[in-house]
């Protein structure tokens, strides 16, 4: 049996004719930028992450890199991320003129390690990025605490993570602001790009709505220099249907997480020495965007799970530190273990909510086979 990492046509065929009329109502409208679509979606989007603003925009990375304008991040000023992450986390940070300062992260979570967010904050930082890899928060209490103490910003990539909770509290809504990605792969995904800034401040809220049309609130007037950060109203049209259903689908991969760890324990293999499972904290949710795990000879198992049929992706196979663009910082192999050992050793499965029990028992049967 084959079974994909992600089939996105599993979840489009059923809302196929609700989508198709969306589509068809923003190209009846021929309103394409920035109209009423976006404007109800964000709404929406407020109201699920519990935020007084939310911004559309076009796209994870933009979200971040507006945030960061926003908050007036740039050269001289340091940001810490951690050094496993997708690559936009920090990229973001060296487009704006800033300096990214790595971190290893947390190996149970792939989250950062906050004892390491409390060892690299300097008198020249000015925002921590705590990333919501794989769909499950990083430890926000304790990041909260020093960027208070330090009286820095807080920048949530939730970019994986749209729905996820900690301590009751939606992603997004705990930092200075939130970043998501609309990606096609992602839990709501568009037929594109886009994304979503969130802001726990109205007014720093209204300061990220200006700077995504150039920087000015009245067309051909620019209080300041912004971007063209601008969600397009097919998109925002697309995302409108599929959110009323955001819910059940992550319920959908949290049902299949718990079966893969059934699986994994029918047949012995989180016995295998070296096989480790998400680990899931009981003070948050995970909506597993990503099921990664921990295997020996992971370029060995993933050759044999392709070779099968079994979709498997390696996320993410370079740490920042080790990255040729990032050679100027002076990080040098081995200077984050964590990192690299996640590089090393861990495999995404396939998770998507309409994944079989069926194609679940023959991924796990594969992995048993290779190990």
């Amino acid at each position: 049996m084959s079974v994909p990492l992600l089939d996105l046509s599993a979840q489009y065929q059923p809302l196929r004719s609700e989508l198709l009329a969306a589509i068809t109502r923003v190209c009846d409208s021929q309103r394409f930028i920035l109209g009423p679509e976006t404007e109800s979606l964000e709404r929406e989007l407020a109201a699920l992450v519990g935020v007084p603003s939310a911004i559309g925009v076009s796209s994870g990375t933009d979200a971040l890199l507006v945030a960061m304008m926003a908050l007036d991040i740039g050269p001289g000023d340091e940001v810490i991320t951690p050094t496993y992450s997708f690559f936009a986390t920090a990229g973001c940070v060296v487009r704006i003129g800033a300096t990214p300062v790595l971190v290893d992260i947390d190996p149970q979570t792939y989250n950062l390690d906050p004892k390491a967010v409390a060892a690299a904050i300097t008198p020249r930082t000015k925002a921590i990025i705590p990333v919501h890899l794989y769909g499950q928060c990083a430890d926000m209490d304790e990041i909260m605490a020093m960027a208070s103490k330090a009286g820095v910003a807080v920048i949530e990539d939730a970019c994986q993570s749209i729905g996820a909770t900690y301590k009751g509290r939606q992603a997004g809504a705990i930092g200075t602001t939130g970043c998501f990605s609309f990606f096609p792969s992602k839990n709501l995904g568009a037929f594109g790009d886009g994304g979503l800034v969130t802001a726990t401040d109205e007014t720093l809220g209204k300061r990220i709505k200006i700077l995504r049309t150039h920087g000015g609130e009245r067309r051909y007037y620019h209080q300041e220099v912004g971007g063209n950060f601008r969600l397009d109203e097919l998109q925002a049209a697309v995302l409108r249907v599929k959110l009323p259903h955001l819910d059940a689908w992550t319920k959908a991969r949290q049902t299949n997480a718990a079966r893969y760890r059934a699986l994994f324990t029918d047949r012995g293999l989180d016995k295998i020495d070296g096989v480790v499972l998400p680990v899931e904290r009981s003070d948050r949710s995970h909506i597993y965007n990503q099921f990664v795990i921990r295997v020996p000879k992971r370029d060995a198992v993933k050759a044999h799970l392709q070779a099968s049929g079994i979709g498997c992706e390696v996320y993410y196979p370079v740490p920042f530190h080790l990255q040729e663009c990032f050679q100027h910082l002076g990080y040098a192999q081995g200077a984050f273990p964590e990192a690299e050992a996640a590089a090393n050793n861990s495999l995404a499965l396939p998770i998507y909510g309409e994944l079989t029990e069926a194609q679940q028992a023959e991924v796990v049967d594969a992995i048993a086979a290779a190990s």
